[in-house]
């Protein structure tokens, strides 16, 4: 059903009420916390609708050809790692691509044997969970206010800024094609085009930054970028969320986060419940430049 016909079987509804209970239902249905759930679920489900949609557009592993860096990287762990993108799949989903056997959390230790170990998982994109948990726990109302996603990817914090926040604007940074051609299919589908726009990084109020260069730049284009980042990204107030921490970051570069800043926000990661995965929201980390 989509938002005409939604309107009609409202106005329908209404025209069947009573007119003596026509008030008391129209207060219910502007006050009620009753109707939060519903609207919540809605909201969850557009990005679920999202995720199917972008599934049947990407490999299963949701890696591009172009991008042999990132595939290196992940080979060059200190443990077997493959990436099963957060946002496209979650438990349920990645449990059942195992039962398939399109998918496995194992390794052969010595092939021909039963011994076996537990495989890496890494994501470049958030979870649906996470992008819950970033924009109604983490970052505070964001009416009027910009947000700039660098390294957009898949575009998911972009649709779970638009749907779980009142930025006015949602900006991602993506350099390749396949993935900006995917987005601008995605916003124009689902009619986010209103607030998801472009813009530069100095006008930015929130900036986020889930892996953005770890796997994807060499360490020497990496620093370029941080020094980019750190010397453009300097409004007053504005609000940075990395993962994983800046200092994880720069110090695997060998490069010092620069004093006067950033502060960072200590976080009550236990205030999001229904979380079958603690810690993937504990490596999400929020500051603010000062």
């Amino acid at each position: 059903m989509n938002f005409s016909e939604a309107r009609t079987e409202i106005q329908l509804l209404l025209s069947r009420v009573r007119p003596s209970e026509l008030p008391k239902l129209l207060d219910w249905m502007r006050n009620s916390e009753e109707l939060d759930d519903v609207v919540v679920d809605n909201q969850k489900v557009i990005l679920q609708s999202i995720s199917e949609d972008l599934r049947t557009s990407l490999p299963l592993d949701a890696m591009l050809p172009c991008e042999t860096t990132a595939v290196h990287k992940t080979q060059q762990q200190s443990r077997p790692t493959v990436h099963v993108d957060a946002f496209l799949y979650d438990e349920q989903q990645l449990e059942l691509l195992c039962e398939e056997g399109r998918m496995s959390r194992f390794y052969c230790l010595s092939c021909g044997s039963y011994r076996t170990s537990s495989l890496d998982f890494i994501s470049h994109s958030f979870s649906i969970d996470e992008l819950q948990f970033l924009f109604q726990n983490i970052l505070p109302d964001l009416t009027g206010r910009l947000l700039l996603d660098v390294g957009s990817r898949l575009g998911a914090v972009l649709y779970g800024g638009y749907l779980y926040s009142s930025a006015a604007r949602l900006v991602g940074v993506e350099i390749t094609e396949e993935f900006v051609r995917l987005q601008n299919a995605t916003v124009e589908k689902y009619g986010f085009s209103d607030r998801i726009q472009d813009v530069l990084v100095e006008n930015a109020d929130v900036l986020v930054m889930n892996n953005v260069f770890e796997y994807f730049m060499e360490p020497s284009n990496q620093i370029k970028a941080w020094r980019f980042i750190i010397h453009h990204f300097r409004k007053k107030g504005s609000l940075l969320v990395t993962v994983p921490s800046l200092q994880e970051s720069l110090s695997a570069l060998q490069e010092m986060l620069q004093p006067g800043w950033v502060e960072e926000v200590p976080l009550d990661h236990d205030v999001y419940l229904g979380r079958d995965d603690p810690d993937a929201l504990r490596q999400i980390h929020l500051y603010r430049v000062i």
